[in-house]
């Protein structure tokens, strides 16, 4: 089986929503685990509302008023990827993200979950089985992308690719 779909999101709270609800559908369909499919929907929801927040500069850039979401199910495998087109991690000015690439690592700690910022990326660490962070190669803007090992529910036939 393999499913993929793309959105092209404006940088505003009520996005997070719509990407989670278009997810946890897609999951539902092709008959993923329940369990799986809500770990994978909070994962999302922390990467989407990163986005808003960090994705960018609207007085500068009128590009960066959007973010990309892009899900993928191949085979037993689903993989995230939301990109955004702010200053990327490390990066300076409004809306820089507080954390430097080489800083990611140590938001796996106690910490991070006590802290006002920087949760979204420890979550998603915690819930998919996966995950890379990073800046776009050669512009501006961060990906962050992550991957978990499908279940299936006991009582449906995942769908089959034709």
């Amino acid at each position: 089986m393999s499913i993929w779909w793309s959105l092209h999101l404006r940088r505003e709270a009520a996005s997070v929503p719509l990407a989670r609800r278009l997810l946890l559908g897609t999951m539902e369909s092709a008959g993923v685990d329940p369990d799986v499919s809500y770990d994978l929907s909070i994962a999302l929801s922390e990467a989407c509302a990163n986005a808003v927040e960090h994705g960018g500069d609207t007085a500068l850039d009128s590009g960066s008023e959007a973010y990309r979401v892009t899900a993928y199910i191949d085979g037993e495998t689903c993989r995230i990827e939301v990109a955004d087109s702010g200053p990327g991690f490390g990066g300076t000015g409004r809306g820089a993200r507080p954390v430097a690439l080489d800083a990611v690592e140590a938001l796996e700690s106690r910490e991070a979950m006590e802290s006002e910022n920087g949760r979204g990326l420890y979550l998603i660490r915690e819930l998919a089985d996966h995950v890379h962070i990073g800046n776009k190669p050669g512009q501006s803007g961060a990906v962050v992308s992550f991957d978990k090992i499908l279940k299936w529910r006991k009582d449906a036939s995942p769908l089959l690719a034709v």
